[in-house]
């Protein structure tokens, strides 16, 4: 753990020590703590981080409104801490751009628990990207499967790269996102429920929760359908599941 660097975002100072104590415990050394979104903003701007916990009720610019600021910035996992516990709520959180929430008061077990859950996916991901040759020069139409290169017409995942290009251009994608996208690319036309999609992606580590797969499922749809909200490349077999498509067959939403 030596290497990660975490982002602690809460303005009571009792939260911040709390968690820093635990994580240094758990043989984090690499944190970083700030007491409003804007010094977030600029931690981000000045640092490369690999895990940003966020209070949503921050003073000022709340964490679900910075969160967009975040994302422009980095692709790190953001784990939101929330005392609102209404689905509406968590959907915001996870259309604002976040990875998941654990709801206020809390064991800062379970969020260091959440922490290596989320770095666990952001990792290898991040480790592929910076120190594997890069695999822009591929082209998608020669590119296969066992080269870790999956060319859906439309879209392309180079998964030793870590990349999404979608009508050959890089597209950012949060580590979750980018994660649930390449289970469905090596597991073509095949339908998966929400719960198999929650086991196999978030493990077992995670509490399941449908509304996150819902909402990860809508943020793949924004980055490769032509039109996403009539999908053609990942849809819905009602009362199945999800599956995803080549986009040369026939779909329904």
């Amino acid at each position: 753990m030596n290497e990660v660097s975490i982002l602690l975002v809460d303005d009571e100072q009792a939260i911040l020590h709390m968690l820093k104590t635990v994580l240094l415990k758990e043989q984090f050394i690499d944190i970083d703590t700030v007491t409003t979104g804007e010094d977030a903003i600029s931690a981000c701007e000045n640092k490369t981080y690999h895990c940003i916990v966020l209070d949503v009720m921050l003073p000022g610019r709340s964490g679900l409104e910075i969160c967009p600021f975040l994302r422009q910035l980095t692709d790190a996992p953001i784990l939101f801490l929330t005392a609102k516990t209404t689905d509406y709520d968590k959907l915001t959180g996870f259309a604002v751009g976040g990875d998941d929430y654990v709801v206020k008061p809390f064991n800062p077990l379970e969020v260091v628990a959440r922490i290596k859950s989320l770095l666990k996916r952001y990792l290898p991901k991040q480790t592929a990207a910076n120190r594997l040759p890069s695999l822009h020069d591929v082209t998608p139409s020669s590119a296969t499967p066992q080269e870790g290169v999956y060319d859906y017409g439309r879209f392309q995942v180079l998964e030793q790269a870590g990349e999404l290009r979608v009508e050959g251009q890089v597209v950012s994608c949060p580590a979750l996102v980018y994660q649930l996208l390449l289970f469905f690319c090596k597991h073509p036309n095949r339908i998966f429920t929400k719960s198999e999609l929650y086991e196999r992606v978030w493990g077992s580590e995670s509490i399941s929760d449908d509304n996150t797969v819902m909402v990860h499922i809508h943020r793949i749809r924004e980055r490769i359908e032509a039109d996403p909200s009539r999908p053609e490349l990942l849809v819905n077999v009602r009362g199945l599941g999800y599956k995803l498509i080549p986009s040369d067959m026939e779909s329904g939403e």
